[in-house]
């Protein structure tokens, strides 16, 4: 192959949702490191957000739910625990599920040296499966937005299944502002992101691609170093609420309410994005 080719295959433009690449993002030794210092980074809103707003959202989370003894709570992509502890304060018996071994470890030593009985789970949050039932379930920082249809659909049956009689799940989502504001792009950096993707020298080939009809960006990431390439896929998908109100309906779970964010801000359609509570429909 040609520099010519392998430089059209870089610029190529995949169907979209035609690649599926996350666990790249955690479990490779070296990204997993970085993305667990963005996680722990409280002044950025990168992997995870300020931990002025994590403080505000938990406390409203705990009061607009009830959280508290005798309540369970389940956090799907917790991280590095950020909520999963703050929650469990409350006294609410809380699980958080997380496919990084990395996080996943960071978080139990945080709620061991808190004193705090969390059930942390290294898993694809996409498999998992439990005999325990929630009031509350969470999927935050938009999390929603990177999997696929298919996966939505999985994903929200799976929700729906774990959700105990009169619970509650509460998840973000990107705006169509956002997407709106989103631009097509084409840059290549020399270690991108103060060397994000490896120990060693690379170059990072980064292709922003609009997929209009979908309302889906695709940031895709070809990071070569001297002895591999890799190729990443971070896709978003975007929603208005009618959309998204239609994707929970068709799982059985009904919106209850819309918000600016999971702090219990104001929904505004002109925010980059919007959080919903959702409840089984029989229970509406």
């Amino acid at each position: 192959m040609t520099m010519y080719d392998e430089l059209e295959e870089i610029h190529r433009r995949p169907a979209c949702f035609s690649q599926y690449t996350a666990a790249e993002l955690w479990t490779d030794e070296h990204v997993s490191s970085k993305m667990l210092a963005l996680h722990l980074d409280g002044a950025v809103d990168v992997s995870s957000r300020k931990t002025e707003f994590i403080d505000r959202s938990a406390a409203w989370i705990i009061s607009r739910f009830g959280l508290g003894e005798g309540k369970a709570a389940a956090d799907f992509g917790c991280g590095p625990g950020l909520y999963t502890t703050r929650l469990a304060a409350s006294g609410a018996a809380v699980t958080g599920i997380d496919f990084s071994a990395r996080s996943i470890e960071y978080a139990r030593e945080s709620a061991r040296r808190q004193g705090l009985a969390i059930e942390h789970i290294q898993a694809d949050y996409l498999t998992f499966e439990s005999e325990r039932r929630f009031d509350l379930i969470t999927m935050i920082m938009c999390d929603y937005c990177a999997l696929s249809p298919a996966q939505r659909r999985e994903m929200l049956a799976r929700f729906r299944r774990h959700l105990k009689q009169g619970g509650a799940v509460l998840l973000d989502v990107y705006s169509l502002s956002a997407f709106a504001a989103r631009e097509e792009a084409a840059v290549c950096t020399r270690n991108a992101g103060d060397s994000f993707w490896s120990a060693g020298a690379n170059y990072c080939f980064q292709n922003t691609f609009k997929y209009e009809a979908e309302r889906v960006v695709l940031d895709k990431f070809s990071v070569i170093e001297e002895t591999r390439t890799r190729t990443i896929y971070n896709w978003l998908q975007y929603f208005d609420r009618e959309t998204l109100r239609a994707e929970m309906e068709s799982a059985g779970l009904a919106v209850e309410e819309y918000l600016g964010d999971v702090a219990g801000g104001e929904y505004k359609p002109a925010r980059s994005e919007f959080a919903a509570v959702a409840i089984p429909l029989q229970s509406k």
